[in-house]
């Protein structure tokens, strides 16, 4: 289904090098706000860490956000040292065909990483890319955000329940 993720974990640094091998991803496409950093700019402890030992892995990088704050986007882009698009418009296809392009990886190779089902997910589903769900950083959210998490909270706990019951 459209709406779930093939993978849902903690927090980005719990995507393991084992975890990407397992299921052939050669790069990811990351979210920024609530998946990178918290409502204030915060870069948590050990994401920097994280990909600079996923990318000695060969694991490729690429920065997809929806915000419309370059200096914010490009900021975190120029401490990951990763290439990054802002006001990407996900769920559209279009910023997931130009990470893609830019990344030069195949589609079976590329996994999306963010916090949010109704952009990050549905936006990787619909471009065929491997979806990875992560709980988002902090609580507080933009506005636009906060009027669908709820829901994406129902989804997430029927996405859970179903996982649950296949293994």
């Amino acid at each position: 289904m459209h709406i779930y993720p093939k993978a849902y974990f903690e927090k980005v640094q719990d995507i393991s090098i084992q975890f990407l091998k397992q299921n052939s991803i050669k790069a990811l496409i990351l979210d920024v706000d609530n998946t990178l950093i918290d409502y204030e700019r915060n870069m948590p402890e050990g994401i920097y860490k994280w990909c600079q030992n996923l990318k000695k892995e060969g694991i490729a990088f690429y920065i997809l956000s929806n915000s419309n704050q370059k200096e914010k986007v490009e900021k975190v882009a120029q401490i990951l040292n990763v290439p990054y698009s802002y006001f990407a418009t996900k769920p559209l296809k279009r910023g997931f065909k130009k990470a893609i392009q830019e990344i030069g990886e195949k589609k079976q190779h590329v996994a999306v990483v963010g916090d949010q089902i109704f952009t990050d997910v549905i936006g990787a589903n619909r471009s065929e890319l491997f979806s990875i769900l992560v709980k988002p950083i902090a609580q507080k959210d933009i506005w636009a955000t906060k009027i669908k998490r709820p829901l994406e909270n129902l989804v997430i706990k029927k996405y859970e329940r179903q996982r649950k019951n296949n293994t």
